[in-house]
C-alpha cells in the first residue's frame, strides 16, 4: 500500500474523537512488528524515528527510513512516517527526501521566545516541502528570558493560553502538550491531567499530542483519547517488550548465539504489544 502522511491520520482521527498511534522504531524488527501489529487488528499506523535513533545508526538516517518506507509500501493498512523531536536543522532538512511526511520539531528546551522562532522558521520551511509539522511547549514559566522546564518534567503543564498563542503565532499544525505523562516510564503509573486536557481541546484548535503514553495506564489513555488527544505516541513499551523477550530466551537457552532465535521472540513480543495499545486506543480502522 503506498504511504499515507501522518496528517491525513491525524487529521481524521481528530475528526472522529479518535486517535492514531505513532510508534517509535529504532531497529527494522521494531517497524516490521509495528505493521504486523497493526494488520493484525486493522489499524492505521505512524513509524515514528527519533533523532536520538537517528544518532544511535551514526547520525545516518536514510538507513533505517528506507527500511520503514519499504516495510510500510508492503503493508496491508495505510501507514505513515514521522520524524521525532528533531532538534538540528540539518536533519529536519533531510525528513521529506527520506519518505517522512511528518515531523516534531522539538525546541521545547528553549526559552518561549527563542522556541517560538525557531518554530516558525522550521514551520514556514516544513510547510514548503509539503510536511505536516508538530512542536511542543516547555512548562509555562519559560518567557521573559526564563529557562523553560522540560515539558515531561514531573509537574509539568502545558499553559492554553500561553500553547494559544504559540500555534497561533509559530503556525504549527499539531501541539504536544503536558498533562502528567512522562517519556522513558516502565511502569504504568501515570496519572493525566484531565481537566486541564478539556481546556487545551477547548482552547486550541489544533490536533493534540500524547507523549510518553507507555507509562499511561489504559483507562487513562482511553480517556485522554475522549478528551481530545488525536495521536499517542508509544516507545518504550515496545522496548520493555524486546527486552524481556531476548532474556527469558537467553535465559533458558544460554548457549544460544544465532540473534534470530531471539530477534524472533523478540518482534513477536512487540507485535502483542503494538496490537494491545491499539486495541485500548480504540475504533480507528484502516
Amino acid at each position: 500500500m503506498p504511504l499515507t502522511t501522518t496528517g491525513e491520520l491525524v487529521t481524521r482521527a481528530a475528526a472522529a474523537r479518535s486517535a492514531v498511534a505513532s510508534f517509535n522504531v529504532i531497529t527494522l524488527e521494531h517497524a516490521e512488528a509495528v505493521i504486523a501489529g497493526a494488520e493484525s487488528v486493522h489499524a492505521p499506523v505512524v513509524l515514528q524515528v527519533s533523532e536520538n535513533a537517528v544518532r544511535f545508526h551514526g547520525g545516518q538516517l536514510l538507513p533505517l527510513a528506507r527500511a520503514a518506507v519499504a516495510e510500510a509500501e508492503r503493508a496491508a493498512v495505510p501507514v505513515a512516517l514521522h520524524l521525532d523531536h528533531v532538534q538540528s536543522d540539518t536533519l529536519l532538512y533531510q525528513a521529506a527526501e527520506a519518505g517522512f511526511s511528518s515531523v516534531m520539531y522539538d525546541a521545547a528546551r528553549l526559552p518561549y521566545a527563542q522556541n517560538l522562532a525557531t518554530t516558525r522558521a522550521a514551520v514556514d520551511w516544513a510547510h514548503a516541502q509539503g510536511l505536516w509539522i508538530e512542536a511542543e511547549l516547555g512548562q509555562i514559566g519559560g518567557k521573559n528570558g526564563r529557562p523553560p522546564l522540560d515539558a515531561h518534567a514531573p509537574g509539568a503543564r502545558t499553559d492554553p493560553d500561553e500553547a494559544r498563542a504559540f500555534v497561533a503565532d509559530s503556525g504549527v499544525d499539531a501541539l504536544a502538550v503536558a498533562i502528567g505523562s512522562a517519556h522513558a516510564m516502565t511502569t504504568r503509573t501515570a496519572t493525566l491531567d484531565h481537566a486541564l486536557l478539556k481546556r487545551l481541546s477547548t482552547t486550541l484548535d489544533v490536533p493534540l499530542v500524547l507523549h510518553g503514553s507507555s507509562g499511561v495506564p489504559d483507562d487513562e489513555l482511553t480517556a485522554a483519547v475522549a478528551g481530545g488527544i488525536a495521536k499517542v505516541n508509544i516507545g518504550t513499551a515496545l522496548n520493555i517488550a524486546l527486552t524481556g523477550a531476548i532474556r527469558d530466551f537467553l535465559a533458558e537457552r544460554p548457549e544460544a548465539v544465532d540473534p534470530r532465535g531471539y530477534l524472533t521472540v523478540a518482534r513477536e513480543a512487540m507485535t502483542k504489544a503494538v496490537s494491545r495499545a491499539l486495541r485500548t486506543l480504540g475504533p480507528a480502522t484502516a
